[in-house]
């Protein structure tokens, strides 16, 4: 089903592979690799990392302490000519930690403003259900509209800009859950399991090399203009009209009670267009990555409960018998299959 879907949306004379040698997607396959050497076991990690900085989108990852979610967004930046600042979060933070305040000088008897963490283009917010709500809310005007208001004054955010936030998925004291309107602001929330034992022992042989010095040298990083080249190739990466209605009822699954019974039953809150726009794009960058200019149904399956799940809401039923938004958007690629 897969492919005859393939071979009808890519006719030979219409597209082509990329030349990777040729354009971005090379030096975002190769910063691509870079990372998943310094990051074991984490391929599908690296490669949402990269499908965000084409989207030009957010992500959220959540797992236990010690998971490398912080050298995760550090090796991007480190990959990146782009600026990079490190936002931790405490429940004693206020929104001008964030953006930055008006500070007086003596000696041009007036205020100025002094920007803040968020004016970065990668902007690493670590334990971010650890800010208060006015932080959060703070933090959501930078991630929709990519500008910041401050002292009645708004003032624009670098380009690119992307937020990377990470949460503690086992500690909740003193902790502020993310409202749905800031959950759906992120591209993709990412979960992060714990590692097997072969990784385990690479990782152990990696961070020994790296204290003896002996690991390899990073690449040249990547200017800031080749990742907006980049993104503005990705947004022309072909869709099929059925790729795109498979999207569309993957979407429309969580809405509708005839496409899908035993799960819309369970979902108290159902995915919004956005999440439709999401899942396009994000089909799109994976593709580009893969050096293709097309899309295919597998683009879309493998991303969407990244994508999907935090955007859904089950109902109190369902969530006290143990249903997640993730295991719903499991049910649903069951049920819902490419035409």
């Amino acid at each position: 089903m897969t492919s005859s879907l393939a071979e009808r949306q890519t006719p030979a004379d219409q597209f082509s592979p990329i030349h990777r040698a040729h354009r971005p997607a090379h030096h975002l396959a190769g910063l691509q690799a870079e990372i998943e050497k310094r990051l074991i076991g984490r391929s599908g990690l690296v490669e949402r990392l990269m499908i965000a900085l084409l989207c030009g989108g957010h992500l959220l990852l959540e797992g236990p302490p010690g998971l490398a979610k912080t050298r995760a967004v550090k090796l991007l930046s480190n990959g990146l000519e782009s600026s990079f600042s490190r936002i931790q979060c405490t429940p004693d933070l206020m929104p001008a930690d964030l953006t930055g305040t008006q500070v007086f000088r003596p000696e041009a008897g007036k205020f100025e403003f002094v920007e803040g963490p968020i004016f970065h283009s990668l902007v690493l917010v670590d334990e971010i259900n650890r800010a208060p709500p006015k932080v959060q809310s703070a933090l959501l005007e930078a991630m929709a509209e990519n500008q910041v208001t401050a002292g009645g004054v708004t003032y624009a955010l670098p380009a690119p800009f992307m937020v990377v936030a990470t949460q503690n998925s086992i500690e909740h004291e003193g902790t502020f859950p993310l409202p749905e309107a800031q959950l759906d602001r992120f591209l993709m929330h990412v979960m992060i399991d714990l590692p097997d034992a072969e990784s385990e022992l690479a990782i152990l042989e990696l961070v020994e090399s790296e204290g003896a010095g002996t690991a390899p040298q990073a690449g040249k990083p990547i200017p800031s203009q080749q990742i907006l080249d980049a993104r503005a190739e990705a947004a022309q990466i072909h869709l099929a009209p059925a790729l795109k209605d498979f999207v569309v009822r993957l979407v429309m699954a969580t809405r509708d009670p005839d496409a899908a019974p035993e799960v819309h039953g369970q979902i108290e809150h159902a995915v919004s267009p956005r999440g439709t726009l999401a899942l396009a794009a994000g089909a799109r960058a994976r593709a580009y990555l893969r050096g293709r200019d097309y899309a295919i149904p597998e683009d879309v399956m493998e991303i969407a409960p990244d994508i999907l799940a935090h955007r859904i809401i089950p109902t109190w039923r369902a969530s006290a018998e143990g249903a997640t938004g993730r295991s719903l958007v499991a049910k649903l690629l069951d049920k819902v299959e490419p035409s």
